[in-house]
Order: structure tokens, then C-alpha cells, then sequence
């Protein structure tokens, strides 16, 4: 079987019950399969129910915690700094989020500061909440599990996939979302690649002697076997623009949100996956700006979509529509590939041999694909 197809509830529903089982509560369980299949809906594979198994072996480790709330460290009212108490991200973020537009609406702008949170997910995804309220969204998020990206002209990695993120939300029309991990590519995008058989991009990945690969492996040794490294986005010319950013994500997103940076002394809890971000959020209409916003915001897109395209590309996109596009073509079914079925196979019997319950092999519940 090259690949499984399932419907999106379906797939909703066998990841919040298997949350339900591990003991989240309903509103945790069900927002962390909003957003896992949210991702894979949006072509976003990489950070959609493949993280599953991860998240479960962190809460096997007692590293993800459930059932979280946020506890407020510093309120300052425009000013919230959050601690997500080693939470479900998908839940902690979005609680956190919440309280920002509020702050956001009573002030005009909300700077959050949320730290010790596990894995938030799809950045995008948060940027979309403060969309959908009418504010702007520009989060600088760290992430701190691994080492896995080596600074521009390093042979090791020193810091994490650092996403940098920014919503604008369109009148009548869904927003326009930057949404990128700093690396040239996702960490997940490799265990993609990995489980799919293919190579990544060339640019992407050192392997363990520093050298360039295409080899998803270098990124997953056997063991005793080094690991390898990913570059920064923008290539040999402009690597260190992505090294640049990268660099200033992991201070603002951790240092200033009251998380911490990655270093020795920070990577022994490494069972999760954690991410400490610093978003601000501020209303547009407040900047007074209201009357004018909306007209250059769609005179702007229709003078970029004007330009002429190369040979082969059927029209100018911006930023936010390969999302939309791909969350259309995904609508009835999603694909998943014959690896990552069978990890998620395994985390619902580790559920159910840790609780005595649970969904039941995904593999049972989608068809087959060529």
C-alpha cells in the first residue's frame, strides 16, 4: 500500500478519541484534532496527525501534561505573559491566544509572552484565530526539543526550526498568512520525506561530518551514529537572511517570553517537544487607518497579481492561498503514507495498553491508494 486515504471527520474523530482515552477532557481532545488535521488539510503534513506518535511518547515520558491551563505570570494589560505549564499546545495556545485578542479588543494591542508550552503546532493556525477577530497577528516562536539546525556557515546544529509567522486579515476573503519555519525546510517535512521514501530538496541538510545531503536519514541515525543538521532558508547566497531571523526568533520568542533559549543546559527535556512564542496582536482599525486599510491591502494584491509569470506557473499567488487551495483539494479525503498509518497504528495501542482503551488501529478505518 503506496498510501491510505481518509475522510477529515474520520480522522477528527479517531485522534480526539484517542486523546479522550489518553484522559484529556473534551474541549482539549477536540481541539488538538482541529488542529492536527487542520494542518494536514492545509498541505501542512508535517505538523497534522503524524505528530501524534511524538505527542504520545511524551506524555508516556510524563513530559506533555494534560489538561492544562495557562497561569498568568505577569499582567500588565496590554502586556500578558503566560505559562503553559508543560501543556497540550493545541489547547494551551489557543487559551492563550484567546486572552490576546480580548487584550487586543480593550487595548488596541496584546504582546504575549507564553512559554513553557508543548509543541503549538502550525503557527498559522494561531495567526488565523486573531484573523478571524479582525487583528493582526506576528509571532516569533522557538522551539526547543533537539538541536537541529546549524547556524549559517556552522557544521552543527545550535538552535530548532524557529517559525516566524504574520496574519493580516482580508476583508471578505480568507487572510493573507506568511507562516515558515526559518529552516530551509520543517523538521517534520524530513520525516515526511523519510516515510515517503524520497529525498528533500538539495540545500536543505548537512549530514553528521557537516557536509550537503539529500538524505532524510542524516536526520534520523541508527544508533551511535551522529546527527547530521539542517541549513537555514535561503541557500548558499542568502543563508544567513534565514540564519538572521532564526537567531532573533529563538531571543524574542524565548529569552523575552520568559521561556528558555536552547543550550546544554536546556536540552534535558527532550522527551516533548516544546515551543515558547512571543506574539503581538493589535487591532488595525485602532492605528486609525480603517478607511484606507482594506482599499491598499486589495490594490496592493491586484498590482502583484499583474505581473507576468514564468513559463509553467499558472498565476501569481500570495501568501495564505497554497493553504486555502490545498485545504480544498483535501476537503473529502486526506492522504496519509504507509509509515506514518503504521506509527499511528502503534501510538493507539500504546494508548490502549497505558489506559485500557482507546480508537483502535486508524488502519482499519481508510482505503487504499496507488
Amino acid at each position: 500500500m503506496s498510501h491510505a486515504l481518509i475522510a477529515p471527520a474520520t480522522l477528527h474523530r479517531w485522534v480526539q478519541d484517542l486523546w479522550t482515552a489518553a484522559g484529556s477532557n473534551a474541549r482539549e481532545a477536540a481541539l488538538t484534532a482541529d488542529h492536527l488535521v487542520q494542518a494536514n488539510l492545509s498541505g501542512h503534513d508535517s505538523h497534522g496527525v503524524g505528530m501524534v506518535p511524538r505527542y504520545v511518547l511524551s506524555w508516556q515520558a510524563d513530559a506533555l501534561q494534560l489538561n492544562q491551563s495557562v497561569r498568568v505570570v505577569h499582567d500588565g494589560g496590554s502586556l500578558l505573559n503566560l505559562d503553559g505549564q508543560c501543556g497540550m499546545g493545541q489547547a494551551v495556545a489557543e487559551e492563550a491566544m484567546a486572552l490576546a485578542i480580548t487584550r487586543a479588543q480593550q487595548h488596541g494591542v496584546c504582546v504575549l509572552g507564553l512559554h513553557h508550552s508543548h509543541h503549538i503546532g502550525r503557527v498559522g493556525h494561531w495567526a488565523e484565530q486573531a484573523c478571524r477577530a479582525g487583528l493582526i497577528a506576528i509571532h516569533f516562536v522557538n522551539v526547543l526539543s533537539s538541536a537541529l539546525v546549524a547556524p549559517w556557515g556552522g557544521r552543527q546544529a545550535r538552535f530548532g526550526t524557529n517559525p516566524f509567522t504574520i496574519g493580516v486579515p482580508v476583508d471578505g476573503a480568507p487572510p493573507l498568512l506568511l507562516d515558515f519555519a526559518t529552516s530551509a525546510i520543517a523538521m517534520g517535512k524530513v520525516r515526511v520525506a523519510l516515510n515517503q521514501g524520497h529525498a528533500v530538496p538539495a540545500g536543505c541538510l548537512l549530514d553528521a561530518d557537516g557536509a550537503p545531503t539529500t538524505d532524510p536519514q542524516a536526520m534520523y541515525p541508527a544508533t551511535g551514529d551522529g546527527m547530521g543538521a539542517l541549513q537555514t532558508f535561503g541557500g548558499p547566497v542568502a543563508g544567513h537572511k534565514g540564519y538572521a531571523l532564526a537567531f532573533m526568533c529563538e531571543l524574542l520568542g524565548a529569552a523575552v517570553a520568559g521561556g528558555q533559549t536552547i543550550r546544554p543546559a536546556t536540552l534535558q527535556r527532550n522527551a516533548g517537544v516544546w515551543n515558547n512564542m512571543l506574539a503581538i496582536v493589535f487591532d488595525p482599525a485602532r492605528l486609525g487607518s480603517s478607511a484606507t486599510l482594506g482599499h491598499e491591502v486589495q490594490a496592493f494584491i491586484d498590482w502583484v497579481r499583474s505581473a507576468e509569470c514564468q513559463p509553467g506557473v499558472p498565476g501569481i499567488a500570495v501568501p495564505g492561498e497554497p493553504e486555502q487551495a490545498m485545504r480544498r483539494a483535501r476537503a473529502e479525503a486526506i492522504s496519509l503514507d504507509a509509515a506514518t498509518l503504521a506509527e499511528l497504528d502503534r501510538a493507539a495501542a500504546q494508548v490502549q495498553a497505558a489506559r485500557g482503551s482507546g480508537p483502535g488501529p486508524l488502519s482499519a478505518l481508510v482505503q487504499t491508494g496507488s
